[in-house]
């Protein structure tokens, strides 16, 4: 029995060495002297510095950071209200919709964003053969659309709602259902049985899909390479520009951030949750 735990851990650790053996490697290589990524030259900040220096990596860092917030906040808003209206549907209603809902996270990266790209093309186009007929015949101008930063956004949206519902409806089948009609019994109105009841029974699950949101946006590579068009690029889309050159270790400094970022949000979120789940030990 005990050499069955011994050979169990050493495969355990064989396999966390296989996945994260590149990442530290990768994240060492970062802080080398020199331009090699396989020989090491001394320890320096140097790759750090010209990062920071690089125009175009800043201005993608920008448009991601922008994209990733904004399509947070509202995919959390949107979600939340969406798993509510999920909750008081019907089941025969409500299984299906939840079934489509969760489409999005099963189908493949590049499926959904093929899909978007045709349809931003497909509605883009009629909207500008629409202003060009105006502009023809009536002589009245509007603005014409092109893929870039909206479209890109609304794509980080429109992918992200179907994580925080699926953050958000676990803690709702776990909150009692009669406390919004007591709440409304003492005399709250909906809205306000809404902020003093249901969000702070939910709120763990908010937390939780922004978070992931925020997370799934800036780590997005596939969606945003089909639908930002030309004019805007993300983090992802200018590491992958890189790649296509001679490889230099800003690149690693680069992949060295956004590992630590997004490290730091799975820590914060686990902290969180273990936390809440010891008060809510403690109260029972």
């Amino acid at each position: 029995m005990r050499k069955n735990g011994i050979a169990s851990r050493a495969f355990m650790v064989m396999v966390f060495l296989f996945l994260y053996a590149p990442i530290f490697l990768l994240i060492i290589f970062s802080f080398n002297e020199g331009n090699s990524n396989a020989v090491w030259q001394g320890f320096s900040l140097k790759w750090y510095q010209e990062l920071f220096k690089d125009r175009i990596i800043m201005q993608s860092v920008y448009t991601t950071l922008t994209v990733s917030l904004i399509a947070t906040v509202v995919s959390t808003v949107v979600g939340t209200f969406a798993s509510i209206g999920f909750y008081n549907m019907r089941r025969r209603w409500r299984e299906p919709l939840v079934t489509v809902n969760n489409i999005p996270m099963i189908n493949a990266d590049i499926v959904t964003g093929v899909a978007l790209c045709l349809f931003f093309v497909a509605a883009f186009g009629a909207w500008n053969g629409f202003v060009e007929w105006m502009e023809t015949t009536h002589r009245l101008t509007a603005p014409r659309l092109y893929m870039g930063f909206g479209s890109l956004l609304i794509a980080h949206i429109c992918f992200d709602i179907p994580h925080v519902v699926l953050c958000i409806m676990p803690k709702l089948r776990q909150m009692d259902g009669h406390l919004i009609d007591a709440a409304q019994d003492l005399g709250c109105t909906w809205m306000q049985a809404f902020w003093k009841v249901v969000v702070p029974e939910i709120k763990p699950g908010i937390v939780s899909g922004a978070l992931i949101a925020f997370t799934m946006s800036v780590d997005d590579f596939v969606i945003s390479y089909f639908t930002a068009g030309s004019s805007v690029s993300t983090l992802a889309m200018t590491i992958y520009g890189m790649t296509k050159k001679r490889i230099t270790p800003k690149i690693n400094a680069i992949s060295t951030l956004l590992f630590a970022t997004v490290l730091l949000l799975l820590i914060i979120n686990n902290v969180r949750e273990a936390r809440l789940e010891k008060a809510r030990k403690q109260r029972r």
